[in-house]
């Protein structure tokens, strides 16, 4: 199994004064671990609950992740995930492609409809407040996505998109283009788009630290995590054979969040909730953790749990 980490908070003590020399750490120490992939969300404003206040400090995401990819090596990393209304999308595959390019290889496209209208609208974005129009946007973008990367500079006639010569140079050095995360869960469109475009899905597995307020009702998901997974994952084998793509070409990942700090999760609970998601036929588990800003639960990580997970590959 692969262990990934997402940076979702930045106030820690001494920022905004140290927030850049922190971040650096915090990516050299998660690719010196052993970590498969490094994360940080796309917003402005913060989000609600245990994630911080809407005043709470926020970087925008690909200023953010360019600079970590700049001081490590190995690490992957991406957006977790791209709010698909914030930018135009010829211009977010631009980002995506020198991201991949800067970094030598190690771009993810993380990419969901977007959902937070606070944040749109008071910074003055268009918000579509139809659901099903924020997914056809996210569809076109998806099909512009595929196009560009395959190097195709014929116009591009959506239905809210227009390209009139998409060119992309240079192209990625992803090969055939950096992996296309689709972030969401719903069974009845989310999916579909992840077995038509997807190359990896995106599940919540919550949290089992109790004092941890999480939103939208994810907290105790953990617990009956197997049942929902596999459910989610039987529905996207039936959209991947619907449209002739292998299962097992998607890889599968799930967020959730973790603390290991006495009175919190041991290196044990760690490693058993991993095998609890690699049984439920998750690959690749992606971590918050709220005390990441004191490095030595990173490095904990690399020690002590990332050498038990090659047996769940």
């Amino acid at each position: 199994m692969k262990i990934g980490l997402q940076i979702y908070h930045f106030d820690w003590s001494g920022s905004p004064q140290n927030t850049g020399v922190k971040l650096a750490e915090i990516a050299k120490t998660a690719d010196a671990a052993g970590f498969s992939s490094l994360w940080v969300m796309d917003h402005f404003f913060g989000i609600g609950s245990a994630f911080g206040p809407v005043e709470a400090p926020m970087l925008e995401g690909y200023s953010t992740i360019s600079y970590m990819a700049a001081v490590t090596q190995k690490i992957k990393l991406g957006l977790m995930v791209t709010g698909n209304i914030y930018r135009h999308p010829g211009i977010l595959i631009k980002t995506v492609t020198t991201l991949d390019v800067l970094s030598g290889g190690r771009a993810y496209l993380g990419i969901g409809t977007g959902w937070y209208a606070r944040e749109a609208k008071g910074l003055g974005v268009p918000f579509p407040q139809s659901l099903s129009e924020r997914f056809e946007r996210l569809e076109e973008t998806l099909q512009i996505a595929k196009q560009m990367w395959q190097g195709d500079r014929s116009p591009f006639k959506g239905r809210y998109y227009q390209l009139d010569e998409p060119l992309n140079i240079p192209q990625p050095l992803s090969k055939p283009h950096p992996r296309i995360l689709i972030g969401g869960e719903g069974e009845k469109k989310t999916l579909r788009l992840i077995a038509k475009y997807g190359d990896a899905c995106n599940f919540h597995f919550g949290t089992p630290l109790k004092d941890f307020e999480y939103p939208r009702g994810l907290k105790d998901r953990w617990q009956k995590l197997e049942e929902i997974f596999a459910r989610k994952l039987d529905k996207l084998n039936e959209y991947c054979r619907k449209f002739g793509r292998r299962y097992n070409e998607i890889e599968t990942t799930a967020l959730g969040t973790i603390k290991i700090a006495p009175r919190a999760m041991s290196s044990a609970d760690v490693v058993a909730l991993c095998r609890r998601l690699a049984r439920a036929g998750i690959q690749h588990v992606i971590f918050n953790m709220p005390n990441v800003h004191e490095i030595e639960p990173i490095k904990i990580i690399g020690q002590e749990i990332i050498p038990q997970m090659t047996d769940l590959l």
